[in-house]
């Protein structure tokens, strides 16, 4: 069965969407606070972690800074309805996705799978183990990336991002493709989340020369990496 852990301080809730992840699957474990959630999140015995933001104590954006810090696990954070400071903030820090509370337990079920399909499906071709784009390489098994000889230090969703990006370099690649490709879904009309981790890519590839940035916009459609 596949582990799941469930870091949220409403006894009441946890113990409904345990209920039902049990009936559809799933091994659930919870914790009652950010703290004791980060702890477990990195024990390497979960395949992935849903995360509540609102927690007293260690929120539930500082637990994922925590986890973030030595593992890549995967991440769902459940939100307030309509509150995009949070699910910006969470999908910054290398959360993989959102859910915006109160959830049915059927949705967050779906979630799950969707975001394990991305994270475990095997490649449809052979994929070659480092992709070369100017002076940007990424070594895909290590999921490790360097440019111009120096190590970027990135989330696990910017590395999605900027490989689909250098695979495609020099190519529009549009939003709604990152958005199906990286998260599984195309994007929803006020959906930044694509946006978010642009920017932040952007800012630790710096500018070309010119002072333009290394990966362009274009208005409405979406990115194209620079190869030179």
């Amino acid at each position: 069965m596949t582990k799941v852990l469930l870091i949220d301080d409403d006894t009441e809730l946890s113990a409904l969407l345990a209920e039902y992840l049990s009936e559809e699957g799933f091994e659930v474990e919870t914790a009652r606070d950010g703290r004791a959630g980060a702890e477990r999140a990195v024990s390497g015995e979960f395949a992935i972690v849903v995360l509540d933001i609102m927690m007293p104590g260690l929120s539930g954006t500082d637990a994922l800074r925590r986890i973030r810090r030595t593992s890549q696990i995967p991440v769902i954070m459940l939100t307030a309805r309509g509150d995009s400071a949070d699910r910006i903030t969470g999908l910054d820090l290398g959360a993989d996705d959102y859910v915006p509370k109160p959830c049915t337990p059927g949705e967050l079920a779906a979630r799950l799978r969707a975001v394990l399909r991305r994270v475990t499906a095997p490649a449809s071709e052979p994929s070659p183990a480092m992709i070369e784009a100017g002076e940007l390489r990424l070594w895909l098994a290590a999921r490790r990336a360097e440019w111009q000889g120096q190590r970027l230090d990135l989330t696990g969703m910017e590395f999605n991002i900027l490989e689909v990006l250098a695979r495609h370099a020099g190519q529009l690649v549009g939003r709604d493709d990152l958005s199906q490709a990286v998260f599984g879904r195309p994007l929803g009309p006020f959906d930044r989340r694509v946006d978010v981790h642009i920017s932040s890519i952007r800012q630790k590839l710096g500018m070309t020369d010119s002072g333009t940035s290394r990966i362009q916009t274009v208005r409405g459609q979406g990115y194209q990496l620079v190869k030179d």
